[in-house]
């Protein structure tokens, strides 16, 4: 098991490389979420994530032989940049395996920083099968994204970082995929403070870490499809379980939705960009999954790697997730004026009309009668109510479309 004094040991061999991340307060985020939140911005650092503070100490752990020999990684993202980013800029060769579905721009990110990247398999679990083949046949050292040493003891230096910046700390909320981040920064925390909380936030629809504490050993899960692709492992380490078991106080699960939202809040509130699976500890927060009430709260923003086609869907989801964009399919009478009389009402409440769509033979509309979708943009929740009200009074008929 990982120990303080092999994260202390990781901190002094990258002094003066990896950087300081802020943990920024919050005024709005507290507010909203009942506790003292600070931001601790992992998304600040040279290629976007916390994966550099494993990826760095798992590089200089090696000998000068298994340094001569190269680094090979399987990742499809943050682990990935880090490895090549460190390597490359030690002079050591590095290969990563990267699934073929792997979007173009990571891949060349990866190969930006001076990786050789090898694409092969469906899925991560063949990529990560490639890597292992060949690092025994090529002699090279295989660097796990999370269930190793040497990476686990590098990501908790964050915990180290953490204490001295928030010295009153009451809990700390960390992301959890395959459990390396909180395996570190729990114990960092809990070796020196073990009155502070850790609480790990997975996606809903795989609670890997969860599911293995319950069960004392890893459990391997279906896959299945998030936003915070990031986190979306289905089997946690041996390592990362072990230390999870010893340290983690408490686990939490976010949907998609409330990811979008909390993804939507910090890029316009806090102005930081997070992924998907960086935002899930701020989810966790403002939707209460977790038994932190009036707190002084740390969460880790894990990462702000994210593709901007997804950011856009993921502010859309947001916003309609926040009530700010909603859709209504409104029954009308088809004659001369009757758009026109809608559209008054709508421009009455301040509500602004971004998508129309008419429709006079589908949807089962009667003859004489057209139904028209209508995308608009409110001021939130509330106003949202606010106009639908009016429309009942007005006599319109309509559904929500969601």
């Amino acid at each position: 098991m990982v120990t303080l004094a092999d994260i202390q040991a990781a901190r002094e061999r990258m002094r003066g490389t990896i950087r300081q991340s802020p943990a920024a307060y919050s005024e709005i985020l507290s507010r909203e979420a009942g506790n003292e939140i600070y931001l601790k911005l992992e998304n600040l650092h040279v290629t976007g994530s916390y994966k550099e503070r494993g990826a760095l100490n798992g590089i200089l752990c090696l000998n000068a032989k298994q340094q001569a020999r190269g680094v090979i990684a399987a990742s499809a993202g943050n682990h990935a940049q880090a490895v090549a980013y460190h390597a490359g800029r030690l002079g050591i060769r590095a290969q990563i395996v990267m699934p073929l579905y792997t979007p173009l721009v990571k891949v060349s990110n990866t190969q930006g920083w001076g990786a050789e990247v090898i694409l092969h398999g469906e899925n991560f679990d063949e990529a990560l099968a490639e890597a292992r083949r060949r690092a025994a046949a090529d002699g090279m050292t295989f660097l796990h994204a999370f269930n190793d040493a040497a990476v686990i003891a590098g990501q908790g230096t964050l915990g180290l970082e953490l204490l001295e910046q928030i010295p009153d700390l009451e809990a700390v909320v960390v992301p959890v995929g395959g459990g390396g981040l909180i395996g570190g920064v729990a114990c960092a925390v809990k070796e020196n403070r073990p009155e502070v909380r850790v609480v790990g936030v997975e996606p809903e629809v795989l609670r890997s870490m969860d599911v293995a504490l319950k069960a004392r050993k890893p459990v391997e899960l279906p896959a299945a499809p998030t936003i915070a692709d990031g986190v979306a492992v289905r089997r946690v380490g041996d390592l990362t379980l072990e230390m999870a078991l010893k340290y983690v106080d408490e686990m939490a699960a976010v949907d998609d939705e409330e990811i979008a939202m909390a993804i939507l809040r910090l890029l316009e509130k806090q102005k930081t960009l997070a992924e998907g699976a960086a935002a899930v500890g701020v989810a966790a927060l403002l939707h209460h999954r977790t038994s932190l009430r009036a707190k002084k709260v740390a969460v880790v923003i894990s990462g702000g790697n994210i593709d901007v086609t997804l950011l856009a869907h993921i502010i859309e989801r947001g916003l309609v997730k926040d009530g700010r964009l909603v859709r209504l399919r409104v029954t009308l009478s088809d004659h001369p004026g009757g758009l026109e009389r809608l559209t008054a009402l709508i421009a009455r409440e301040r509500a602004n009309v971004v998508q129309a769509i008419h429709d006079r033979t589908y949807y089962g509309v009667h003859l004489g009668y057209a139904k028209i979708d209508l995308t608009m943009e409110t001021r939130g929740a509330d106003h949202a109510e606010i106009l639908m009200q009016r429309l009942r009074e007005a006599g319109y008929s309509f559904e929500r479309v969601l």
